[in-house]
């Protein structure tokens, strides 16, 4: 689903040894222009959510990207082109594979709300400082 301002595609995922497939929602918005929310669906129905660099999934398509908490890197697994993405927590780690092809579509649509090396033009900074100064007000 595509709007003016933020573009949103499910795709099916792989759970790193499950069999059956898992929906995960990537979501990004003009508001927040350097940021990719990934939300994966729980069998609770249930999306646990994470923000990630909009830069680090455009390199997760062509080579091995991040460090920390979340890495990803297009791999080519049983003859389908992903890319996988490990996510670590204190909790644990999982390691999801999402079709490459589907991710670009992704990334390319974000790229027509706002194209990539332009984020800083149309980020609203005295907005976030607004926010922020709000958030901490007592």
């Amino acid at each position: 689903m595509t709007t003016s301002d933020s573009v949103q595609q499910d795709m099916f995922t792989v759970l790193h040894g499950q069999p059956a497939p898992v929906v995960t929602r990537w979501t990004y918005t003009a508001t927040d222009p350097f940021a990719v929310t990934l939300a994966v669906r729980t069998r609770q129905d249930r999306w646990v959510e994470w923000l990630v660099a909009r830069d680090l999934v455009v390199e997760a398509l062509s080579g091995p990207a991040g460090y920390g908490d979340i890495r990803m890197s297009p791999q080519l697994v049983q003859g389908y082109d992903i890319v996988e993405i490990e996510i670590r927590s204190s909790d644990g780690r999982a390691v999801l594979e999402v079709d490459r092809d589907l991710l670009r579509h992704f990334v390319e649509s974000s790229a027509e709300l706002v194209p990539l090396g332009e984020e800083s033009a149309v980020l609203d900074l005295d907005r976030v400082i607004e926010q922020i100064t709000q958030s901490c007000e007592g």
